[in-house]
């Protein structure tokens, strides 16, 4: 049941996307909503899992992978439309990247991804329900804020809503776009320092002709 609300994220993420590029002021609000759905649906699938007793390796790896896919498509997507600096999604899909890669390592030793720091505040730092409720919370707002602003841009373009307003509000979610990435980098490079020592203690089993 955890794993198949995960997998659900995925096509809800579509949706959403496609309700942000309608020209409907209406559409926009509907993404909204759906957006705070798709949020909650992170801490949903967790809780089912502990729950039901599903917690597994196969769930941490699809709880990431479902997590990065909406990171990084929808901070591709408010770039694209002109809501957030490009700077924004180039940040997120390079700290995926290194993060993921050096995550894969310990998913191959047969650890669940969160376990890719060991000390007390790393472990802290990128896996406790403080710093992850926070991330999600500013995500959240983040997100929905982008997808607000992008309503109220259409409503201002058929004078429904003054332009001053638009502005005033796609201003205040920048600046948490922004606070959205500090929580990104932040939450990222205790996985990065502490893997590449982990790694630096590593010997590969057998080294190829030619390897050194």
């Amino acid at each position: 049941m955890a794993n198949l609300i995960t997998v659900a994220r995925f096509p809800l993420l579509i949706l959403i996307i496609l309700l942000l590029y309608m020209a409907s002021p209406v559409a926009r609000l509907v993404s909204v909503a759906l957006l705070g759905l798709l949020i909650a649906m992170d801490s949903l699938d967790g809780i089912v899992a502990r729950a039901r007793n599903e917690v597994s390796l196969l769930g941490s790896v699809l709880d990431i992978m479902a997590d990065r896919s909406v990171e990084q498509v929808m901070w591709v997507v408010y770039a694209h439309l002109g809501l957030v600096s490009v700077a924004v999604p180039i940040i997120f899909i390079l700290r995926g990247i290194v993060v993921d890669a050096l995550r894969a390592v310990h998913v191959g030793e047969g650890q669940t991804p969160f376990k890719a720091t060991n000390s007390p505040i790393g472990a802290w730092i990128v896996s406790s329900p403080w710093m992850r409720s926070s991330y999600g919370i500013v995500k959240f707002l983040a997100f929905s804020g982008l997808a607000l602003t992008h309503a109220l841009m259409a409503y201002a373009d058929r004078g429904a809503v003054a332009a001053s307003s638009a502005s005033t509000v796609w201003l205040v979610f920048r600046i948490l776009s922004w606070v959205a990435v500090a929580f990104c980098i932040t939450r990222g490079l205790p996985v990065i320092v502490e893997s590449f020592a982990w790694l630096q203690t590593k010997r590969p089993s057998s080294q190829a002709p030619g390897d050194s």
